[in-house]
């Protein structure tokens, strides 16, 4: 039994320029991974700028098959279960023409960093 000890007692751990080899390495990896998970989380942000966008388009839709295509439509028309919209506090909607006819309206997430605006026309047809 005493000679485990011994053997345990004479072998030796890491030295200290493998520590700092990898430390260097970890650091290296979260260097590289940090910018890449911020990038993930805007276009994250994005997406759901654009969902929300079209999400008041389709709830638009059922909303002027109900009133009719010259009724106003906006966030606050078709925010409850009749129409299937939700809206969010981080997404600014601003609904231009109103009617079906002309339907327009904007998206920005807050959280956006780089403040990527979305359209939406009458056809469904988003863009930045």
């Amino acid at each position: 039994m005493l000679s485990r000890f011994r053997k345990v007692q004479g072998e030796k751990g890491f030295t200290l320029i493998e520590l700092l080899i990898v430390i260097a390495i970890i650091g290296i990896l979260a260097a590289i991974a940090i910018p890449q998970f911020s990038a993930y989380k805007n276009r994250a942000y994005q997406s759901d700028a654009k969902s929300h966008l079209h999400n008041i388009f389709l709830a638009c839709k059922a909303y002027w098959a109900d009133k009719g295509p010259t009724a106003a439509c906006d966030s606050a028309a078709v925010d409850d279960a009749t129409y299937g919209y939700t809206t969010s506090a981080k997404i600014t909607i601003t609904a231009g023409t109103k009617t079906e006819a002309g339907f327009a309206a904007t998206t920005k997430h807050t959280d956006d960093a780089s403040s990527t605006v979305y359209s939406i026309d009458s056809n469904g047809a988003i863009t930045p």
